[in-house]
């Protein structure tokens, strides 16, 4: 006989589960049955945003308190040489 012609039979599948099956439900995203309850990770307090904006706290305060005395700093407080020069005094 030919090995062409002979047909090897299909094994009994013991557990049920076939994959693909599994290859077909796992391409479209609007089977998950999942979604409704993953909304929440998404929404209110733990969205992108309201996630990032905990990230570095008292950074704005630092910022704008810097920005501050740098500004007094160079308008009171002005740099005086008191006539020393850098030429050569021991």
């Amino acid at each position: 006989m030919r090995p062409s012609l002979i047909r090897l039979a299909q094994r009994p599948n013991l557990t049920g589960f076939d994959p693909k099956k599994l290859a077909a439900a796992s391409k479209s995203a609007k089977g998950d049955p999942w979604e409704r309850n993953e909304q929440w990770r998404y929404t209110g307090p733990f969205s992108r945003w309201n996630r990032f904006k905990g990230s570095f706290p008292g950074l704005g305060i630092a910022t704008v308190a810097f920005a501050g005395y740098c500004v007094a700093e160079q308008l009171f407080f002005p740099e005086e040489h008191h006539g020393h020069d850098d030429g050569g005094h021991h």
